[in-house]
């Protein structure tokens, strides 16, 4: 009876007064009270049990003063000690609120940056896009026909693609090698484009459109400079437990700028999602050498079977 009554009254007591917002001296007046109030109730049905039992079987001692000054205080501590456990089970519901809400937030802060990859795809590659197509379009159809087939294919990837989804190295692949064949037909033989990825790393999972703005970066900051035009380079191996992956152009030493426009918006970007995704797991570094810029990523070598076992 004690136990109901206790267990009862301290559920709808915790709740009526959280001990973050009720007032100081409110939890350990109501607290207090109850608890006096319930183990005096205890202590006179103690007693009347007392009472029952020894007209039952005569010769029981009855229930002194000691006895029931005992039952009094043993009722506060274990009224007390209730109220304590019905706390703990609230902050401890708390802290779970507060990490699934974290967890919400980040995923919509990885689909909010997604989606900001997206629209920050430079709107000058668009542009000029359409008009080589459309200046090819007089001098070579086929040409234009098969920009207009790469463009689409670049698109119709980069807005498919899933925030909370990882994608495969190959996959990620396949839109730098969109987005390259498209910048190609406009730089003609001055871009060129080699990819060097081990047999092991194309499966590793990765962040969607994560080399895509270092690929656009390489062209539009480093070979964009040079006359002669240049390569830009991609390499992947694992190496243990990580994915090692490197983004590498030709750079003109000449030019102001160049490397200080590879620490831009699409660095930045790589930085951020690498370190909402993976935290203290994953890093990035770019290093400024001569004739070329180099991005050094190095993320967990995780897969598709890993992830579902």
């Amino acid at each position: 009876m004690f136990g109901c009554a206790s267990g009862f009254s301290t559920y709808y007591l915790c709740r009526a007064y959280p001990i973050a917002s009720s007032p100081p001296l409110s939890v350990p007046g109501v607290f207090v009270g109850t608890a006096v109030c319930v183990s005096a109730l205890w202590s006179v049905a103690g007693g009347g049990w007392s009472e029952l039992l020894r007209e039952l079987v005569p010769g029981l001692p009855a229930l002194n003063r000691a006895i029931a000054t005992l039952m009094f205080g043993l009722g506060v501590i274990l009224y007390g000690l209730t109220a304590a456990a019905q706390y703990l089970v609230l902050e401890f519901e708390r802290a779970r609120g507060l990490e699934r809400r974290e967890l919400e937030m980040q995923l919509a802060a990885q689909e909010a940056e997604l989606r900001m990859l997206r629209t920050q795809v430079d709107p000058h590659f668009l542009f000029n896009s359409l008009n080589s197509i459309s200046a090819l379009t007089s001098i070579d159809p086929a040409a234009a026909r098969g920009m207009t087939l790469q463009l689409s294919d670049f698109f119709r990837r980069s807005l498919g693609l899933d925030a909370q989804r990882k994608v495969t190295l190959e996959e990620e692949l396949a839109l730098v090698r969109a987005f390259v064949g498209i910048e190609q037909v406009r730089f003609g033989a001055r871009l060129a484009f080699e990819e060097t990825i081990a047999d092991d790393a194309g499966t590793c999972l990765l962040p969607p459109m994560l080399l895509q703005p270092l690929v656009e970066n390489a062209v539009k900051h480093g070979i964009g400079g040079l006359v002669e035009g240049g390569t830009v380079r991609i390499a992947a191996q694992r190496d243990g437990a990580l994915l090692r992956i490197r983004v590498e152009n030709d750079a003109d030493d000449e030019t102001p700028g160049t490397a200080a426009a590879g620490c831009g918006i699409g660095l930045a970007n790589v930085r951020q999602r690498l370190a909402a995704t993976y935290a203290h797991e994953a890093s990035v570094h770019f290093t400024r050498e001569t004739h070329s810029f180099r991005v050094d990523l190095a993320l967990p070598a995780e897969t598709i079977d890993q992830m579902e076992n």
